[in-house]
């Protein structure tokens, strides 16, 4: 499975990280070591939500979109508590 994840940090919860990965457990433990540069700043990061797609190409075109102005506003609209 390919996961696109939204996750927002817990001390800072204005900030949010949309990506993909192949192992969620693991990309989520990463960014709380600090090991990803664009959200060790603010980290810890908790789980918001994620959709699972068995196509990588289809996962990638739905990260791309969350990312697009489109996207944000839909995730702000749905998926955004």
């Amino acid at each position: 499975m390919h996961p696109v994840c939204l996750l927002r940090g817990e001390k800072h919860p204005h900030e949010r990280y949309v990506g993909l990965t192949t192992d969620l457990k693991a990309r989520l433990a990463k960014h709380n070591e600090g090991s990803v540069p664009s959200t060790a700043q603010h980290k810890p990061w908790s789980l918001q939500t994620y959709v699972a797609f068995q196509d990588p190409r289809q996962a990638g075109r739905f990260e791309r979109y969350l990312k697009s102005g489109s996207g944000r506003a839909f995730t702000n609209r749905h998926l955004w508590p």
